[in-house]
């Protein structure tokens, strides 16, 4: 990404009923091409904003650029989120799960049904990895659901 615009500019156009005008939301500008972004909440578009957004996808590729509506985040990151904020408060840990998780996840990234199978404790780890994730002491990957398939990673530093 080499810049990022605000509200680059108006479309102007008039369909059969009336004369419209739309300036979508961002511009973002890469090497060799660039992006045209509208953001609206899905529950928030009208008709009306259909028939923008198809003008605005038009102007973008008359202009060899690609066009996106952002209308929310894919639901899993939502759910992710939700559960992981179940676990935001302080835990203690007496029976040692913090330094077995980290190491486990140490040796290499691990999906989280393997990584709470492989400890002492797989009941109580999966509750205190949730914890760790909450706190940022793990990562996962919300490109797809929270789950024994995911994968758990230690994150990066620095």
């Amino acid at each position: 990404m080499t810049e990022v615009l605000s509200q680059p500019f108006t479309l102007k156009f008039t369909t059969c009923q009336r004369p419209v005008r739309h300036t979508p939301d961002f511009l973002a500008l890469t090497r060799g091409t660039a992006l045209l972004i509208d953001v609206r909440p899905a529950d928030l578009i009208k008709p009306d904003d259909a028939l923008k957004f198809a003008a605005a996808q038009r102007a973008a590729r008359a202009a060899g650029w690609h066009y996106a509506v952002v209308a929310g985040w894919r639901p899993q990151p939502w759910v992710a989120l939700e559960m992981l904020s179940a676990r935001r408060r302080a835990m203690s840990d007496p029976l040692g799960l913090l330094p077995e998780l980290l190491e486990l996840t140490a040796e290499q990234p691990r999906r989280l049904g393997e990584l709470v199978a492989a400890t002492s404790w797989p009941t109580l780890a999966r509750a205190y990895l949730l914890h760790l994730l909450w706190s940022r002491r793990l990562t996962l990957d919300l490109a797809l659901p929270l789950g024994d398939e995911s994968w758990i990673y230690l994150p990066r530093r620095g």
